[in-house]
């Protein structure tokens, strides 16, 4: 008898063998046969998808699970259109709270406000609070004089971390505004967070994700650096877990900071990891390592993304995060080490050097078919394709940004360089399969179906659109979200496909993004989330459709 049957349903399992399929069977959270293979057979669950669509789950390849769920709980900027109604937010979210609380809020975008808020400001606003308000693209804070005195850059004391600036006016006074590693001065104020405070962060993202048809997703850093939120993170993951608020597949990027020298034999060519020798690929269907994640650059809408030419607006060449024969022998030695590696590089100086350690890596110690990544992409060169194709890196850009901020960056690019930016089509052409991603919360919209429509369209809030030449069909976006964020997993033979012998991970939507018109993509309704057979979300909506209840 099958667990599960999910039968009269539009099926889309992106899979070359059987691309349509109407009804799907389920055994011990495995797919074990579609349409004449399973039908006819008694189900101790069957679900009635009355002419609704199903797909495989959706992954996101690269997003902050921790960071949005606490992002959750703090005052949500991104809707402020001006200062002043920053200001006055932040002073409403004040009143409510002690006057030794913590005046915090996220996403606020200097682009849209004309600015980034005003230290002087801020103390009148929060009543003389600790207000620490977080850029969207996560690379810049502002915060109130409360905080610059407790970190000690009003008088002095401060030993900003190399990367990081401490912006300054015209006098020599700090404004508030802290970038890149700077904002590691906020963080030794409040970190490590709790590791109750993280599970609960995870559970409130977790309800989100689901509901989106996310099954899973990758954590692009955990447990050191500006990323991280706590030594113990992971731990945090597991209690969820244990708990039973975790209900879709989580992989972990350790931050490079948590990797440290082993002491193991000199004969092993393992010499930098985490404890026990643990690497990329431990863990169970649920939670596992992947990748170390190391950052090379900053971000576009910063200015501190490293370029080998200037910014046209603001000047500059962006900044690397560290000298670069330390991020090279950081890469190289955890290669040796057994790490896939995911390396943050977004301007084209930052992926030329990333590259060059990948090349040296490889060199040193061959691994075929090891799918290191370079995060987000976002200023690929002509001549660097033919380089990601050769060392079968994998790019994850994020295409939702073109909306966002598109109009930002293609400014602080200029016209000659807004073809390199976030490519999508070319990657494709070459050869490179690319996953889907979101970088939420430095993505204002983080939903798997809103970045589908962003990589057809490729349009900006402002209407403009970024290089058409990149945009890609609404099949090759549907599997960015599910075949191939899987295959640079090297989960490929796990999930990401209706197939018989892959997990059942599957969304049951009220409409084809393959078939409606792109603008309509992001109102399509997620029906239902089912992770190994198991519905995550959308069970009571099943039970008014099915002949038999759905366990949940």
């Amino acid at each position: 008898m099958l667990d599960l049957l999910v039968r009269n349903v539009r099926a889309l399992t992106v899979s070359d063998e059987r691309p349509r399929a109407h009804t799907v069977g389920v055994l011990h959270g495995r797919i074990v046969g579609l349409d004449e293979e399973v039908e006819g057979l008694a189900a101790r669950t069957v679900v009635d998808g009355g002419g609704a669509v199903l797909t495989p789950g959706f992954a996101d390849a690269h997003n902050h699970m921790v960071w949005y769920g606490l992002s959750l709980a703090e005052i949500d900027l991104s809707g402020c259109r001006t200062l002043d109604e920053l200001y006055d937010t932040v002073a409403a979210r004040a009143a409510e709270l002690p006057s030794d609380a913590w005046v915090i809020g996220s996403k606020y975008d200097d682009f849209v406000l004309g600015g980034h808020p005003d230290r002087a400001a801020l103390d009148r606003a929060g009543g003389g609070r600790a207000v620490w308000l977080k850029h969207r693209s996560a690379h810049m804070c502002t915060v109130s004089s409360a905080i610059l005195a407790q970190a000690g850059v009003l008088d002095g004391s401060a030993r900003v971390p190399e990367g990081g600036v401490v912006a300054r006016d015209d006098d020599g006074a700090p404004t508030g505004l802290l970038a890149e590693q700077a904002q590691q001065l906020v963080d030794a104020l409040v970190k490590p967070y709790p590791v109750e405070e993280l599970a609960a962060a995870i559970e409130r993202a977790a309800k989100v994700y689901v509901s989106e048809g996310l099954t899973a997703v990758t954590e692009a850093g955990i447990g050191g650096g500006w990323i991280g939120h706590s030594p113990a993170e992971a731990t945090a993951y597991h209690l969820a877990r244990e708990r039973g608020t975790l209900p879709l597949r989580v992989e972990l990027m350790p931050a490079s900071e948590v990797l440290h020298p082993l002491g193991g034999n000199p004969a092993d060519t393992g010499t930098i990891g985490v404890d026990l020798g643990l690497r990329s690929g431990f863990g169970d269907e649920f939670l596992r390592l992947g990748p170390m994640k190391i950052f090379t650059d900053g971000a576009l809408s910063s200015r501190t993304a490293a370029l080998t030419e200037p910014f046209c607006s603001h000047g500059g060449l962006g900044v690397l995060q560290d000298d670069p024969k330390v991020l090279r022998d950081t890469i190289v030695a955890a290669h040796r080490s057994g790490w896939r590696v995911a390396a943050h590089a977004i301007g084209d100086r930052a992926i030329d050097l990333t590259l060059d350690a990948f090349e040296e890596a490889q060199r040193v110690l061959p691994r075929p078919d090891v799918r290191h990544r370079i995060e987000h992409a976002a200023m690929v060169r002509p001549d660097q394709l033919p380089r990601l194709v050769a060392l079968g890196v994998v790019p994850v850009p994020q295409a939702r940004f073109l909306y966002e901020i598109g109009d930002t960056m293609a400014e602080a690019l200029g016209e000659a360089r807004v073809p390199w930016l976030y490519r999508q089509k070319s990657f494709v052409d070459a050869g490179l399969r690319v996953p889907g991603s979101s970088d939420r919360p430095c993505v204002g919209v983080g939903a798997p179906l809103a970045g589908l429509r962003s990589m057809i369209e490729r349009t900006t809030s402002a209407g403009a659109v970024l290089s058409p030449e990149e945009r890609v069909g609404a099949e090759e976006a549907l599997r960015a979200y599910t075949a191939h964020p899987a295959w640079a997993s090297h989960q490929e033979h796990e999930r990401g496909r209706l197939a018989p012998g892959l997990r059942a991970d599957m969304v049951l939507l009220d409409d084809d993004p393959t078939a409606v018109p792109s603008e309509r993509i992001g109102e399509i309704g997620v029906l239902a989330t089912f992770v190994g057979g198991r519905c995550v979300h959308g069970a009571e909506g099943l039970r008014a459709h099915g002949p038999a209840p759905v366990p949940v």
